[in-house]
């Protein structure tokens, strides 16, 4: 096959990529077993002692995960990362590694699966060039399906705490009024929200145990806001510091904080309900306009065309 100059510059470079790519793999390995080695002899400890605890293995489609997540990410995940998995709901320690793995594995299987499909496709009607471009947009689109899911997944949650966070509210203001402490009522709260909002129930719960394992109150609540990415809950925070600080009645404050977020709820409904009769304008002139106008026009255009 006799290939013109852009198109053997291509070869060469997928060429040299898929070589680097490996050669990359290989000397990961071996320096992951040099250092292997080397730590079992600082240790003392021989891979044929029968008294070793060895870890147990993971077998799998997610141990495959966590080895291509381990060669992508080199152990290492950004803090950026992490809180946009803890916020999507993963709170799992090898959920960056499987989450780098699944990005790679999609990778080379919408490498292979565009390829497969343009397969049939002659080569006479699309060039190399344009085949190896095409190849490389169906797995780049493959490459960043997991981030689309984490962002999905985010804003899913993040809908759901916003939209029940008043409720709570609600029942941390009845349970207070009754004579509870605060760290009762957001106990119980927890469990009686839980059938409505498994989201909001279970950071609630994770709030409660971190302050029972020694975490303040308002730490505890920082940390549950950055875990969900809610600004309502940083700002429930910082009104309880300000309640602890100054003395103020604990149950009159989550009762206004509650009036303050349902009102600017309903303040985004009035103005997404404002924006709708701009947003149905266009589907009127481009659709629904033709159509009616042809409905009165058209009779008139055929009795004017039989006339004349």
């Amino acid at each position: 096959m006799n290939l013109s100059g852009p198109e053997l510059v291509i070869a060469v470079l997928i060429f040299c990529a898929v070589f680097s790519i490996g050669a990359s793999v290989l000397l990961y390995v071996s320096h992951k077993k040099k250092k292997k080695s080397v730590d079992v002899r600082m240790l003392g400890v021989f891979e044929d002692d029968p008294f070793r605890q060895k870890p147990q293995k993971r077998s799998g489609f997610f141990a495959l995960l966590v080895k291509l997540g381990n060669i992508a990410s080199h152990g290492r995940a950004s803090s950026s990362l992490w809180e946009q998995l803890i916020q999507a709901g993963y709170l799992n320690p090898y959920a960056p590694t499987i989450y780098a793995g699944l990005k790679v594995l999609l990778f080379i299987v919408g490498f292979f699966l565009t390829a497969l499909l343009l397969l049939p496709v002659d080569s006479e009607t699309l060039i190399f060039s344009s085949r190896m471009t095409l190849i490389f947009v169906g797995a780049t689109l493959a490459f960043f399906l997991p981030n689309l899911s984490i962002l999905y997944r985010m804003k899913k949650r993040h809908d759901e705490i916003y939209r029940y966070l008043p409720e709570a509210v609600d029942l941390l203001e009845i349970c207070v009024s009754s004579g509870l402490g605060l760290d009762m009522a957001w106990n119980i709260v927890a469990d009686e929200i839980r059938h409505v909002s498994r989201v909001l129930s279970g950071a609630m719960s994770l709030t409660n145990f971190e302050m029972h394992l020694g975490v303040s109150r308002i730490e505890a609540m920082k940390h549950m806001a950055d875990r969900t990415g809610v600004d309502e809950l940083k700002s429930l925070a910082a009104i309880l510091i300000q309640t602890d600080r100054f003395g103020t009645s604990i149950a009159e404050t989550l009762q206004i904080f509650a009036r303050s977020i349902r009102e600017e709820r309903n303040f985004a409904a009035q103005e997404i309900a404002e924006k709708m009769s701009v947003k149905m304008l266009f589907p009127l002139i481009l659709f629904i306009f033709p159509a009616v106008l042809i409905v009165l026009v058209g009779p008139a255009v055929l009795s004017l065309k039989e006339s004349l």
